[in-house]
């Protein structure tokens, strides 16, 4: 099982979301900015650097939102999803085909990566 982190970042009222590459798994469809854990490090300090890899801001990391864990055909992910803030920067897109801020209202515009579909029913049910 491969542990995975992301991060719900929050504007207003609208959050980050961002498109994976087309030449990766699960291309072109919407998810988390985020990614694996590596070997020695704490899933917040994974979070932290995947968000400097991937949008170069410096994130503050809050409580976990939600944990699931999802089978793909190719791997099982465990993925905590953090509430975060940017502390510093604007997000770029440095490894994302598009990077997006949506209302809850604006969900269901987007196809994103089935380990993220129970995540964004709680967030509909908790803020839309």
């Amino acid at each position: 099982m491969v542990e995975v982190v992301a991060a719900l970042i929050w504007d207003g009222d609208r959050f980050l979301i961002c498109q994976r590459p087309a030449h990766k798994a699960r291309g072109l469809l919407w998810e988390f900015v985020g990614g694996k854990v590596e070997p020695g490090e704490t899933k917040e300090q994974a979070l932290i650097r995947e968000c400097r890899e991937e949008l170069n801001v410096e994130l503050d990391v809050g409580a976990p939102f939600m944990e699931v864990t999802h089978q793909y055909p190719d791997l099982t992910v465990h993925l905590t999803l953090f509430l975060a803030a940017i502390r510093q920067g604007t997000p770029q897109m440095l490894e994302h085909n598009d990077i997006r801020w949506i209302t809850v209202s604006e969900i269901p515009q987007y196809k994103f990566c089935p380990a993220d579909v129970e995540i964004l029913e709680r967030i509909q049910t908790i803020y839309g």
